[in-house]
């Protein structure tokens, strides 16, 4: 076949098509979203901690502690901007994954 013939020289030099690099395997979820994952979780195990001590220290009408119960709603607040934060941060690694694999184009800027 005339024309088909590879010059194995050049083949193995790789002038042809030189390799610039490769991307290795892709783990999904990436790391940036599995830890992020991972702080959501724990956030979600704190919240619902409190919830449940909270619920119980409400119930007790006899001995209501007003400042432990402020103390827990401060809390919960607290948890809930962290789980905000790390909710975007989520949401902008897995935006991230898919501009990688190519099924969404980068954002210009």
């Amino acid at each position: 076949m005339k024309g088909i013939a590879v010059d194995s020289e050049k083949e193995k030099k790789g002038e042809d098509f030189p390799i610039l690099g490769c991307p290795g395997s892709i783990e999904i979820p990436t790391q940036k979203e599995q830890k992020a994952l991972e702080r959501l979780r724990t956030i979600k195990k704190s919240v619902r901690e409190l919830k449940e001590r909270l619920g119980k220290l409400e119930s007790n009408v006899q001995e209501i502690d007003h400042q432990e119960i402020s103390r827990i709603k401060t809390a919960l607040e607290e948890l809930r901007e962290d789980w905000g934060k790390w909710q975007q941060r989520r949401e902008q690694a897995a935006a991230d994954r898919m501009v990688l694999l190519g099924h969404e184009k980068a954002p210009t800027k």
